[in-house]
């Protein structure tokens, strides 16, 4: 008891300490993100962590680096909401050179407080698009349209007219313009190398917040950088196109394996778990429920070709079947780069899967008709030794063992010491005839 009160006294102290040091230091602290990657519920929650922690830590600011090509649009009006109740002041920076604020992302952009570009960057094309990747109808797009340019017009008004037409033409007919090109509209406020010159041009700069004006104080600032967690990074990944058909592709194939092998867990629990984790990416990413259909039916054929053997013949089905599922699932007309998928990793994912399969089915399946090699059953076919015989019936010695056992009709006659043949068992007799 009394070490559990030392260490919680340490810590206390520990924690008193830490923040006298910043208070004493003086130096504004920056709390920076980096966004790079699609807009996705993991990308909302990991911003939406970087608030809290820069109103936790009093920051002067937060900034965050993007450079995303676009991605979820509730998961970007989620952002802009939380981006516009922070406490602290968030400045959205497109970089580095050659980085892009895509659709949402140029949504995301526009919502800070302040914002930036790198030069060699562009911010745009940001018309709605379908959950499926295609094109939307008329009355789903007009919708889609309207919430989007209310959803900015707020951020973009205080701007000038000219931005507001800008923004609006990035919503409407997907128009993309060029850091210089979105500064001389005053679309945003800054053109800047990297942070450090951002934060230099911050530095005695006005935002409005939502209880007023603020002066940004970034002069000597520290840094600190908040990366993503664990779970972020791997949601994150769970959101790659090609992973979240692999993760069919194996999931499918190790349940098929637990059900034409029974008896066993481990395919199954695997089969299960990454169909888990693959139908979240399938619930994220814009894709095409059509393809479905091709890849159930590559695998009924990879099946069928194990159990009817055509050399090869259906399973270079499946996998044909495998690579159009693919890319129906994700590359559908309409569908944005982001959430497409290589023609050349299609292929060679279907291919291994494919030939996986074939063979690990394969082994169970010659496993079935290899003859038992163990109990009495594996006696049949081996060679022993006739030690006493009369007539029809005697004993044989097969390898140690003295075994009875009988002629099998239209046998020649044995005589002792005869080499003969084990044709069957029956029961704890032999079956046998002359070699």
């Amino acid at each position: 008891m009394k070490s559990l009160r030392v260490f919680l006294l340490t810590f206390v102290l520990l924690a008193v300490f830490s923040s006298r040091i910043h208070a004493q230091s003086g130096r504004p602290l920056v709390v920076t993100l980096d966004v790079d990657g699609i807009i996705m519920p993991a990308m909302q929650e990991y911003i939406e962590r970087g608030i809290r922690t820069a109103e936790q830590d009093d920051a002067e600011a937060l900034i965050i680096r993007l450079d995303t090509p676009g991605g979820d649009l509730m998961s970007t009006l989620e952002i802009i909401k939380a981006i516009r109740a922070s406490r602290v002041p968030v400045i959205v920076f497109v970089g580095p050179n050659g980085a892009i604020a895509g659709s949402a992302g140029a949504l995301i952009t526009i919502s800070g407080h302040a914002a930036g570009m790198a030069p060699e960057t562009a911010i745009g094309a940001s018309t709605p698009i379908s959950g499926s990747g295609e094109d939307l109808t008329s009355d789903e797009r007009n919708k889609a349209v309207e919430i989007s340019k209310a959803a900015i017009r707020p951020y973009v008004e205080p701007r000038g007219e000219e931005a507001v037409k800008l923004a609006e033409a990035m919503i409407d007919v997907a128009k993309a313009v060029t850091a210089k090109e979105a500064l001389d509209a005053k679309l945003i406020d800054f053109i800047a190398d990297d942070t450090d010159d951002l934060l230099e041009k911050l530095d005695g700069f006005t935002v409005q917040m939502s209880n007023g004006p603020r002066t940004l104080n970034t002069a000597d600032a520290q840094t600190e950088s908040l990366p993503m967690n664990f779970i972020e990074e791997l949601l994150m990944v769970l959101t790659n196109p090609i992973i979240v058909l692999t993760l069919l592709g194996v999931g499918v194939q190790a349940l098929l394996i637990e059900i034409s092998s029974p008896g066993g867990w481990v395919a199954g629990f695997i089969g299960v778990v990454c169909l888990a984790l693959g139908g979240y990416g399938l619930g994220i990413l814009p894709v095409n429920w059509f393809g479905i259909i091709f890849l159930i039916t590559a695998f009924v054929l990879f099946i069928l070709d194990v159990k009817a053997p055509t050399h090869g013949a259906l399973t270079a089905a499946g996998i044909a079947s495998f690579i159009v599922g693919g890319l129906v699932l994700f590359n559908s007309p309409g569908t944005p780069d982001f959430a497409r998928v290589s023609i050349p990793g299609v292929i060679l994912l279907a291919a291994i899967l494919g030939g996986t399969f074939a063979v690990i089915v394969g082994f169970g399946v010659r496993a079935l008709r290899t003859p038992i090699r163990a109990g009495v059953e594996s006696l049949a076919g081996k060679t022993g030794t006739a030690r006493a015989w009369s007539e029809a019936s005697g004993q044989v010695q097969l390898e140690s063992e003295l075994w009875s056992a009988e002629a099998v009709e239209g046998s020649d006659a044995i005589r002792k010491g005869d080499a003969v043949e084990v044709v069957e068992v029956k029961g704890l007799r032999l079956k046998v005839k002359k070699r």
